[in-house]
């Protein structure tokens, strides 16, 4: 798969090491930033930058970091298309594609360490979307929400 990162300063390290692990299964890494750490810099820059990598067809999926994984999640929820889940166990990570096609994977560079990180990043990876009617249901819903007609 096409798998596009981003991250914050508070995320950059995590982000660093987890890019070599992606690599390392077999996928091809979009590094979009931050390509070098500065304390200054934004997460909604970047889970923007991710974001348009996914919608225009050039990635599968995103990994994108900042401190909590709140701040990047809230931003890249905020953009038609995109199903960003900020994990902190692999459950999580692997169900969140399973059952609700997530297509973002948000980790916190401040909450989980390395090791849980990497395991997470694994399950999200090798998860498939299920596409049982009740999750197909749940996630028509979830675009209707987009388009604004679920009422």
């Amino acid at each position: 798969m096409n798998i596009v990162m981003a991250s914050d300063h508070a995320g950059f390290e995590l982000k660093e090491s987890l890019k070599k692990l992606v690599a390392s299964l077999g996928h091809t890494v979009n590094d979009v930033g931050a390509h070098a750490y500065d304390g200054e810099d934004d997460y909604p820059d970047f889970a923007l930058a991710l974001s348009k990598v996914i919608l225009a067809g050039k990635a599968d999926r995103g990994i994108l970091l900042c401190g909590s994984g709140i701040g990047a999640s809230v931003a890249a929820n905020k953009i038609k298309g995109i199903r960003a889940g900020n994990c902190e166990d692999y459950y999580s990570a692997h169900q969140g594609v399973e059952h609700d096609a997530m297509n973002v994977l948000v980790l916190g560079g401040r909450i989980v360490g390395a090791a849980l990180a990497e395991d997470m990043v694994r399950g999200y990876l090798a998860a498939n979307f299920s596409g049982e009617p009740r999750h197909m249901r749940r996630l028509n819903k979830v675009k209707a929400i987009e388009q604004g007609t679920l009422s």
